[in-house]
């Protein structure tokens, strides 16, 4: 789907409001969505628009960064199948309320990816069917991607199980 066939289809399914659309000079298309409609747009963008492939889930902590309004930026990558067009799905999270809608009901795939932003962020999926670190062991405090989180850590390192290794 070309970028004038998308920005009809977006504008006619959730009006100009909600949204925005920006296009790179090499062709990236970036799409910036209510956090709250996420699912929605998910859906629209799968069943519609042909974009059938949740590529990747991550997360970007605006911390500090000059200009920002909102903490947390959560950033889906989508692809089609048939013509390999990808487009990056933007939404806004702010603290205390950090939770959104988990995209496993609409690709299995995205189970792992927002175990992972789990892990690291903080970030919950309602709805997610087995939400729980998957990188660090469960009693594990903090969440070490965030920009608040210590370079160094808060001294969890020696509570790690050591693993000694056989060297022949």
């Amino acid at each position: 789907m070309d970028a004038n066939a998308l920005k009809q289809a977006l504008q006619q399914r959730f009006g100009e409001l909600a949204w925005q659309y920006s296009e790179s000079r090499r062709g990236e298309r970036r799409l910036v969505i209510p956090a709250g409609q996420l699912l929605s747009y998910l859906e629209f963008l799968r069943s519609d628009c042909g974009f059938d492939a949740l590529l990747d889930i991550t997360c970007v902590d605006y911390l500090h960064y000059r200009g920002a309004k909102d903490r947390f930026g959560l950033v889906y990558l989508l692809g089609t199948s048939t013509s390999g067009e990808r487009l990056v799905l933007r939404c806004y999270l702010n603290e205390p309320n950090l939770k959104i809608a988990s995209a496993v009901p609409l690709w299995e795939g995205a189970n792992w990816l927002e175990r992972e932003v789990f892990d690291m962020f903080g970030i919950a999926f309602e709805g997610h069917p087995d939400l729980r670190r998957v990188l660090l062991p469960e009693e594990f405090a903090g969440f070490p991607l965030r920009k608040d989180y210590p370079l160094r850590g808060r001294g969890e390192r020696h509570n790690f199980e050591r693993i000694s290794r056989n060297q022949s």
